[in-house]
This record gives C-alpha cells, sequence and structure tokens, in this order.
C-alpha cells in the first residue's frame, strides 16, 4: 500500500514541476522568436520541426498538470 505524500513533499514535488513547466515555457518563447526570425529572414524550413517541438512542449506540460491532479486527489 502506497502511503500519499507529506505536506512537504508535495511542495518540494510541486516547486520541481513549477521549475520544469518554466524551463518549457522559455523554451517554448525561444523557438517562437528563433521561428519567427527564420521566417522572416526566408528560411521556412523550422516551421514544421519548431511547431513538432513545441506541440511536444505542450504535451509535456499538459502531463504534468495531469500529474498534478493525480497528486491533489491522493489526499
Amino acid at each position: 500500500m502506497r502511503r500519499p505524500f507529506s505536506r512537504k513533499q508535495r511542495g518540494t514535488i510541486l516547486a520541481g514541476m513549477l521549475a520544469f513547466v518554466m524551463l518549457l515555457v522559455v523554451l517554448q518563447l525561444w523557438l517562437l522568436s528563433a521561428t519567427m526570425n527564420a521566417y522572416l529572414g526566408g528560411d521556412e524550413s523550422v516551421i514544421w520541426p519548431a511547431t513538432v517541438a513545441s506541440f511536444l512542449c505542450l504535451l509535456l506540460n499538459g502531463g504534468l498538470l495531469r500529474y498534478l491532479y493525480k497528486l491533489d486527489g491522493t489526499r
């Protein structure tokens, strides 16, 4: 039987998740600015790879949100 996380453990997990989410958001902003810069420079070959990478970031954030709901539901 699995014991639920203590309040301190949940806080640590939440802080780690927030740090990871912030990293992903910064990555997406960088992808957007690099893609726009390349597109405005006439290079359209980076649009789809950047879109796929941004979609993967979205999926990771969605997975983290789902885990957060599951973590909160174990009380």
